[in-house]
């Protein structure tokens, strides 16, 4: 299964106009080049024409969606943020398992990563991380509730004796952690962490940490 996560216009909802459908389509297009530009070549180096040329739109239709390249920035990466952080709560939501919820939740941030390279290249290498006061609070909503969520389930582990006792926040810290850390190197060399199943590691470290001695399976 494919996690591409840039475009909206994969399920656009029935009761849009054509004029509205149009409109999601294009802007999709734009925010795709810019993307593409910005990962290739940073942030600093790309500019609006460029966009607008590569793009084959008008400067006008680019600045019918976006207002400066600091809009249209913070407009993807909030975009391309979000529906990851959608993509892993949905996973989470969907396993009862506590043990392979944390199993899932680990494979599905691989499965992220190399479904979207061009995003990941442009978040972790990008100079100009800084995504301004209008988008930064939704990114810290995103990671606040999605370590809530991991918390959730490792307090229902704890609670059924499949993980030994403590701080279900600090848990969901120490994997987050973990996670972000493997993700930074994977950036670093993508083609060498491919060949092998790095993430594996993740899960058995972290797992072997939490999981009581000898009870992983009661509860599950």
């Amino acid at each position: 299964m494919s996690y591409s996560l840039l475009r909206t216009t994969d399920k656009t909802p029935e009761n849009l106009s054509r004029r509205e459908r149009l409109n999601l389509q294009q802007r999709d297009e734009i925010l795709e080049t810019a993307l593409k530009l910005f990962s290739k070549k940073s942030y600093p180096n790309v500019s609006m024409h460029e966009i607008a040329r590569e793009a084959e739109f008008g400067m006008g239709t680019i600045y019918k969606f976006f207002s400066s390249k600091d809009d249209l920035y913070r407009s993807l990466i909030v975009q391309i943020a979000e529906k990851w952080h959608r993509t892993v709560l949905q996973a989470l939501e969907q396993e009862r398992d506590h043990v392979r919820a944390i199993e899932k939740c680990i494979a599905i941030h691989r499965k992220l990563f190399f479904d979207n390279l061009p995003f990941v290249r442009l978040f972790y290498n990008s100079a100009y991380i800084h995504v301004g006061p209008v988008s930064e609070p939704d990114l810290h909503r995103f990671r606040d509730e999605y370590l809530n969520k991991l918390a959730s389930i490792f307090e229902r582990g704890i609670k059924a004796k499949v993980f030994r006792d403590g701080d279900p926040y600090h848990m969901a810290l120490a994997l987050y952690g973990i996670i972000l850390t493997f993700l930074f190197k994977m950036n670093e060399d993508p083609a060498g962490f491919r060949k092998g199943d790095e993430l594996s590691s993740v899960r058995d470290f972290f797992l072997k940490g939490v999981m009581r001695n000898g009870e992983g399976n009661q509860g599950r």
